[in-house]
């Protein structure tokens, strides 16, 4: 059974439209989550509000909301003052301009939803928007209203359908500038670059989803699973941490050692940097002799 539509409405390519209904194209439904019980009980806890200077509990009729001004001083907006400003969404995806896909920072990518036609009488206007994007090779940008809030979506062909992605606002990123500025510029042989580069290469492999295992989901799992049969729960001894002195270059060439049946290929491609490097300063002082004699 196909789980219930996020959103409904009409996606919009100039003339053209069809209806549309959008579903989140992720899950938390599997991941294991915990309540706060009272382990005297074993009753489930609940949360109440409580007034951070007087500690008294505040009922839901007296609750509002505040915008902090200043440490300690807040001003209160009413919900009908927050209703005067709401985005009323008009349930339609326009769709304002196409980019190259390679052109959107992964930065801005926050949550995909995947978009298929409403009904059999839109699929074919859909079909059109879709494979006119598919020859394109373009990504379309558009504006959706979603819980109040206006959003730009990219929208690109995904199999059969339509996968759109709500892109974050520039307010919303950190300049990496303020992370990255007191990174040093050390000097890196050539050399240490050869190795890591030739380490790359032996990891190469393609992007592969269901290879990745959410080891600590499985142990969650595993873990409630023994308690819940009454068996004792073995705690691990704590592991020294190594140290963080270390060789750069030993520790590449170990990396390398550790491939195994690679080691070969990595020697060799070593030696065929070198010989590389050698033969170019052979010839370097062979040309600066002959200038010399001439």
């Amino acid at each position: 059974m196909a789980p219930r539509a996020y959103w409904k409405g009409t996606l919009k390519l100039s003339l053209v439209s069809c209806p549309v209904v959008l579903y989140p194209a992720t899950t938390a439904a599997e991941k294991t989550r915990f309540h706060m019980i009272n382990r005297e009980t074993g009753n489930r806890l609940k949360q109440q509000m409580i007034d951070s200077e007087t500690g008294d509990v505040v009922e839901s009729d007296q609750k509002g909301r505040g915008y902090e001004l200043r440490k300690g001083k807040y001003v209160e907006i009413e919900p009908e003052e927050l209703e005067a400003v709401r985005i009323e969404s008009n349930h339609t995806i326009d769709i304002e301009s196409f980019v190259p896909s390679e052109e959107i920072d992964q930065r801005y990518l926050n949550h995909p939803y995947y978009i298929a036609p409403d009904g059999k009488a839109a699929v074919d206007a859909f079909a059109v928007i879709r494979d006119a994007m598919k020859d394109q090779d373009r990504v379309a940008l558009a504006k959706i209203v979603l819980t109040n809030r206006e959003h730009i979506i990219a929208i690109e062909p995904l199999g059969k359908g339509l996968l759109g992605t709500t892109l974050r606002f520039p307010y919303e990123l950190r300049d990496e500038d303020q992370f990255f500025e007191n990174i040093k510029s050390p000097k890196i042989t050539k050399d240490m670059v050869e190795l890591a580069g030739h380490i790359l290469h032996t990891k190469a492999a393609h992007f592969d989803p269901s290879a990745f295992k959410d080891e600590y989901e499985n142990a969650l799992k595993a873990l409630v699973k023994r308690k819940a049969s009454g068996k004792k729960i073995e705690l691990p001894e704590p592991e020294e941490r190594p140290s963080n002195v270390v060789n750069l270059m030993d520790a590449l060439k170990q990396s390398l050692k550790g491939r195994g049946g690679k080691k070969k290929t990595a020697k060799s491609h070593a030696r065929r940097a070198t010989g590389r490097r050698q033969a170019s300063k052979r010839s370097h002082r062979s040309t600066a002799r002959q200038r010399k004699a001439g």
